[in-house]
């Protein structure tokens, strides 16, 4: 049996996350949970900083070691099979908006592409990184669900970027992760649209890498990673050809994340009272509990 060793003082009593270890498959599964609003709160967001700080020293001891059993998967999933996140958190955004106070959301926008840029580049290891979506993505959520190098969607999984509807656009590496995965022109046309895509369009295009059938999403994953177990080298060599070929960097995220700070903070009243009808309506969706009630589109 594959094992490896965790850090003995990495004690995962969290809130908004759930961290567990299966050893036999060198993985980590990293998922969201949800005392409310299933968005990227801030608690959500610190959360993750400190298991994947965990998580890089793990994989980085086992691979200083050569270790042939190290870490060598982290899988990114939610607790809920209906919802994967429906992404930033819009009332956060609402009142720093409305404080005037630019520096307080640029932290809340760097915190999140400071969890997303380790996930996208494999923590600098040869080191696969996946994504399970069940149930609905959007905006942010979306943004997370690309930053990892495999997309594992359950049929019927539904996806979508709806900032533009209140003037805005995602702006923590959603063009960033697409135009890496699709052309450009492609992947604007996503982001543009408003519209809510179905795992299976998604996977047609080449956003998706896998289905899996609904309810089946962790099964599917566990194979996939069996199936990488025994083919480890030469997947680990093309995803550094990929890296090498149109490398991420932090830069580039950093610079696209503060143009949308400066571009939140332009919002007009319009767009504020829409963002709010957006906010009281995943309010009352989430605490009746009709999530699988008609979705409707939310960053």
């Amino acid at each position: 049996m594959r094992m490896f060793s965790v850090e003995q003082n990495f004690q995962p009593h969290f809130e908004h996350l759930e961290i567990r270890y299966e050893p036999e498959l060198q993985t980590v599964w990293m998922q969201f949970k949800f005392p409310g609003r299933p968005c990227m709160s801030r608690e959500l967001l610190a959360e993750i900083a400190v298991a994947q700080k965990s998580i890089a020293q793990t994989a980085e001891r086992g691979y200083e070691k050569g270790d042939k059993n190290r870490l060598m998967f982290q899988v990114l999933a939610s607790t809920n099979p209906d919802v994967f996140s429906l992404g930033g958190d819009l009332a956060h955004f609402i009142r720093l908006i409305k404080a005037g106070d630019r520096d307080s959301l640029f932290q809340y926008a760097k915190a999140c592409i400071d969890v997303l840029y380790p996930t996208s580049t494999s923590y600098g290891l040869p080191f696969t990184t996946i994504s399970l979506v069940q149930g609905e993505t959007l905006g942010g959520g979306f943004e997370a669900a690309l930053s990892s190098n495999v997309l594992i969607a359950e049929q019927g999984a539904t996806f979508g970027f709806p900032e533009t509807v209140f003037g805005l656009f995602p702006g923590m590496g959603a063009f960033s992760f697409l135009a890496r995965r699709i052309a450009p022109a492609l992947a604007k046309r996503i982001i543009t649209s408003g519209k809510v895509y179905k795992a299976e369009e998604l996977y047609e295009m080449g956003v998706v890498d896998m289905l899996a059938a609904n309810g089946k999403g962790h099964e599917i994953v566990r194979e996939y990673i069996e199936h990488q177990q025994s083919r480890s080298l030469g997947f680990q060599c093309l995803d550094q050809v990929a890296d090498q070929f149109n490398p991420l960097t932090y830069k580039e995220l950093m610079d696209i994340t503060t143009l949308w700070v400066d571009a939140a903070m332009q919002l007009t009243h319009k767009n504020m009272r829409l963002m709010e009808y957006l906010v009281k309506a995943q309010d009352r969706r989430w605490n009746s509990k009709t999530v699988e009630q008609p979705r409707l589109a939310a960053v």
